[in-house]
């Protein structure tokens, strides 16, 4: 495990970032103190599959219609909130 200070890790976060690539954990200290850790990001293993909650969610047909009075306030309404 490699720790840095926050200057330290501006400055050579290229290099931090390949130690990560080749599996070392890095952490970063402000103070003395840890605040974040790089690890290698984790993939998903199985990719998303499309429509897995078909049936299962209902959407209004109407979603995506304008909402009359919304866009009244928007367009019409104070530009400030009164008091």
């Amino acid at each position: 495990m490699t720790i840095r200070n926050v200057g330290q890790a501006k400055a050579q976060l290229s290099a931090l970032l390949v130690m990560v690539e080749q599996g070392e954990e890095v952490v970063i200290s402000r103070s003395g103190s840890p605040i974040a850790r790089l690890v290698p990001y984790d993939r998903p293993s199985v990719p998303r599959k499309l429509g897995a909650l078909t049936g299962q969610i209902w959407v209004s047909p109407d979603f995506n219609e304008p909402d009359v009075v919304l866009e009244r306030l928007f367009y019409d309404g104070p530009i400030e909130p009164s008091p």
